[in-house]
């Protein structure tokens, strides 16, 4: 085995040479260095995770929305049509159950073209060998590890070598075609057979035919320039050169290519859209606070890259606490309060969280997910700006609720009565922690003056009252009441202690 691979590693040396540096001198110093440098590389291909869509699931089990950074959905080898396992070998690498990941022959053949040409025309790559380049670059975390993975250079070639033999001595040929089909980009965002199977045909990959098999078979070489919803009568004419090279090496007879080759592409085409992001789901900004939580929280990654890995590799499976018929309603009823369109540009937001676990039930707000235009907007009113919310409103009444919930926590009874102007100046506030003294404040109501009860003053949100009663209180309980609600200001900064407090601004 080891003299098989030093006479690998110095024909290698020499071929590639002669493939990537056509001059009589540079061939010679390159293939000393490289037969050299050969069985020094790396010989283990680290082939990490296919990214595959990762879908999220609302409480009921339905769908919220289904992610991905490439369209793919790994198959076995055994739910792929024979037609595309035989076409894809006819035309990419016809000696591939010959060879041990490296075709001798064929790079003879490219050294021979790029010679006359005096430039690279051909690279005389394997199957195998396009499996490692394109799993480096799927292994890629940086844009220059992906610039490296896919450079013309002797270095990125000799190293692609020295995997393939690695491959070739790990995986048997059924399970690097399988690896291989599974990768390959097929153009118009589908990666992987089963992804464009879908894509163009809708259809399986274990349904394609003889004649859709050859076209997909065909657009590898040209994923762009050969895409047959672009390009159909291109990517015909290339179907129609895989199905002649089948019945040259006998995959298929002539009559059966004949009668594939007559069928129309551009007819027989049934293009099926995949959507893909949070952007079209019922719940969008639900979906996109999912995702955000997972950029943040380090129990998905140490670093931010880490997560933004983790998310790219998708395939996962995340099941919410989001309850679709409550959504519906939360949605219907902000959209009657305030319409998406409406010319005040008012927003309206409601989350709903089931107490006692936290799970989020509701998270709607008047807008359409979107960039421009009236009426939509990329930001979730109902979250911090950590996870994509603004900078938050004032709170105003609402937090008349905390100043009520320490009274009562202090034993305050509910029948408490204070006497409650229509307009007062409040002093003798001081900060709970120094005691430093707040100025006076003044306060006025908007909805009635005159001797409240606790329960008179919350039903008619008497800011006067409860000015008063936040007196009482102090400034500390209430901002302790409020946080361990989960309380905070947009940013995520603590809540302020002062007067104003009760009344919700900060």
């Amino acid at each position: 085995m080891l003299g098989r691979l030093m006479l690998v590693a110095v024909a290698c040396g020499v071929i590639f040479a002669g493939m990537l540096l056509p001059v009589a001198g540079g061939i010679a110093l390159a293939a000393r260095d490289g037969s050299q440098s050969f069985t020094a590389l790396p010989n283990v291909l680290d082939a990490a995770p296919l990214p595959q869509p990762t879908i999220l699931l609302a409480k009921d089990g339905s769908r919220i929305a289904e992610v991905f950074t490439e369209n793919r959905t790994s198959v076995p080898l055994s739910s792929m049509a024979t037609p595309i396992r035989q076409a894809i070998v006819a035309i990419e690498d016809s000696r591939y159950y010959e060879h041990g990941g490296i075709d001798l022959r064929g790079t003879l053949r490219a050294l021979k073209s790029n010679s006359q040409a005096g430039s690279i025309r051909q690279g005389g790559s394997t199957l195998t060998q396009q499996y490692v380049k394109n799993t480096l670059i799927v292994n890629a975390r940086t844009a220059q590890e992906r610039e490296g993975a896919s450079a013309r250079t002797i270095s990125r070639k000799i190293r692609e070598l020295r995997l393939a033999i690695a491959v070739e001595q790990k995986y048997s040929k059924d399970e690097i075609l399988e690896r291989y089909l599974n990768t390959v980009y097929f153009g118009d965002g589908a990666y992987g057979i089963q992804a464009a199977a879908q894509r163009y045909f809708g259809i399986n990959a274990s349904e394609l035919n003889l004649a859709q098999a050859a076209t997909l078979a065909g657009v590898v070489q040209q994923p762009v320039g050969l895409n047959p919803r672009r390009f159909p009568v291109k990517a015909q004419a290339r179907r129609n050169v895989v199905l002649q090279r089948m019945v040259d090496l006998g995959y298929i007879t002539a009559d059966s290519a004949t009668k594939a080759s007559k069928i129309s592409l551009s007819k027989s085409l049934r293009i099926t859209e995949k959507r893909n992001g949070c952007t079209t789901s019922y719940a969008a900004y639900f979906c996109d606070y999912v995702l955000s939580f997972i950029k943040k929280d380090s129990f998905f990654g140490e670093t931010a890259e880490d997560r933004e890995a983790f998310l790219r590799r998708g395939g996962l499976t995340i099941k919410t606490t989001l309850d679709p018929a409550l959504q519906a309603a939360a949605q219907k009823a902000v959209d009657t309060a305030i319409p998406r369109k409406d010319k005040s540009r008012k927003a309206v937001a409601v989350s709903s969280v089931q107490p006692g676990t936290g799970g989020v039930l509701v998270m709607a707000q008047n807008r359409i997910w979107g960039t421009s235009g009236r009426g939509k907007t990329t930001v979730n009113f109902n979250v911090n700006t950590k996870y994509g919310g603004s900078l938050g409103a004032q709170a105003g009444s609402t937090f008349k609720v905390f100043v009520l919930a320490a009274a009562l926590d202090q034993g305050l009874p509910i029948t408490t009565t204070l006497n409650s102007p229509s307009s007062r100046t409040f002093t003798g506030f001081v900060d709970c922690t120094t005691g430093a003294p707040f100025a006076p404040y003044r306060v006025q109501n908007s909805t009635g003056s005159g001797t409240y009860s606790m329960k008179t003053a919350t039903a008619n949100s008497v800011n006067t009252f409860f000015v008063a009663l936040e007196k009482k209180t102090g400034l500390c309980r209430p901002k302790e009441i409020a946080e361990a609600m989960g309380v905070t200001q947009a940013t995520g900064t603590p809540l302020k202690r002062v007067p104003s407090f009760v009344l919700g601004s900060q």
